[in-house]
């Protein structure tokens, strides 16, 4: 199987090209940024095709994360795999960035505990627990720092995210320091597209996973009057 992976969700832009039947990642590319993902996205892809040495009608699927995380670099990335996998008639598949995050670390050790955190400003996280074997212990979502530290106090953990850092830094002194605190700006795009080879396909195409409303708002003030 060959998947082209695809993460402009958080502080990156990347994309891969996996071939199961090798083993291996065969060609990958990521650039932080902070923005800039929708200018940037569609040359990487078509550098990591090139390099990969095949076409988009040689791919099996389109693996993409949905979120949480910018809400337009997740519009701009899951646009991006929905109309290569249109054109090139192959499915698409939605993958949250919280689970790229823990993904390797749970291929590493599934007997622990990862928690996969994200910046949601505003002294907010979005988090998610893993638990051993992979299986979900506290669903996706948003939270208070705070909030999130007690839900993520479950045994020896692991912490990875864009959040880590806040994370740890917040953690009672009482309590057992994480095992492990890996900060990084966005999921490792190989691990996207190995979770993207394994996910069952859906009929659906990828839709953004926000876990909250936007921070824009209409201005009402600055809306003409109907007639």
């Amino acid at each position: 199987m060959r998947v082209l992976a695809i993460d402009t969700a958080l502080g990156a832009c990347s994309a891969a090209v996996l071939d199961t039947d090798l083993g291996a990642v065969i060609a990958s590319e990521s650039t932080v940024m902070s923005r800039g993902h929708a200018e940037a996205v569609m040359p990487m892809i078509a550098r990591v095709m090139d390099q990969a040495g095949i076409d988009f009608s040689s791919l099996d699927r389109v693996a993409v994360t949905t979120g949480p995380g910018s809400f337009t670099g997740l519009r701009v990335g899951i646009a991006a795999a929905r109309g290569i996998a249109l054109a090139a008639g192959r499915p698409a598949i939605g993958l949250t960035t919280l689970s790229g995050f823990a993904a390797p670390h749970i291929a590493e050790d599934d007997t622990k505990s990862v928690v996969a955190v994200i910046d949601a400003r505003h002294d907010h996280v979005y988090l998610q627990v893993f638990g051993p074997g992979g299986r979900t212990l506290v669903p996706a979502r948003i939270a208070p720092l705070r909030e999130a530290v007690r839900a993520a106090m479950s045994g020896t953990v692991r912490i990875v995210g864009n959040a880590a850092d806040l994370m740890a830094t917040s953690w009672p002194s009482a309590q057992s320091a994480p095992e492990l605190v890996e900060q990084c700006a966005a999921p490792d795009i190989g691990w996207v597209a190995r979770l993207g080879a394994a996910a069952t396909e859906s009929h659906s195409p990828p839709k953004p996973l926000y876990l909250r409303a936007p921070d824009a708002q209409p201005q009402d003030a600055a809306r003409l009057p109907r007639r």
